[in-house]
């Protein structure tokens, strides 16, 4: 894959992501759930987006992600490690990361969910969590909003593909 028409591509796909990812994570914190509108958002602006910045073979391609992610989604929810919005939240996302930028991924992913549960947790036990007293993540025992991290890692990993090429 060109990984400069995927940088032009990421750029565009930024557009989206930033205020998709807002959403998810304000919804998710506030109400632990991730509205399918936003995953139909970010699937139908990958469709528009990605048909007008990629090259045909490689906006095919990049669909299968999609496929692949959720049914890892479906067996990851299935056995407990995550939820489904989360799970359909991934696979929304995966057309919008190429297969060979994969590894580039793993460390962001890792950053955004230490720093996502820590902020979390910090906010949790803290006088912020006054001024929104009633979210939903507060009362939510262990259980941890990861669409707060999900779009965080989405949008810095379309950030730095832009930055890298």
């Amino acid at each position: 894959m060109d990984m400069q028409a995927f940088s032009f591509a990421a750029t565009l796909f930024l557009f989206a992501a930033v205020p998709i990812g807002a959403y998810v994570a304000y919804s998710d914190l506030s109400r632990m759930k991730i509205p399918n509108v936003a995953n139909y958002a970010l699937v139908a602006s990958f469709a528009v987006l990605g048909l007008i910045a990629l090259p045909f073979t490689d906006y095919l391609w990049q669909w299968s992600h999609l496929i692949v992610v959720l049914l890892l989604g479906i067996l990851l929810n299935a056995a407990g490690v995550l939820g489904a919005g989360d799970a359909k939240f991934m696979a929304a996302a995966a057309p919008m990361i190429p297969l060979a930028e994969a590894p580039r991924l793993i460390p962001i992913a890792i950053v955004c969910l230490l720093a996502g549960f820590v902020t979390h947790r910090i906010a949790k036990y803290s006088p912020l969590r006054t001024l929104v007293p009633d979210w939903e993540s507060w009362r939510s025992g262990k259980r941890f909003p990861m669409g707060f991290p999900l779009a965080m890692m989405l949008v810095l990993f379309l950030g730095q593909l832009i930055w890298a090429y």
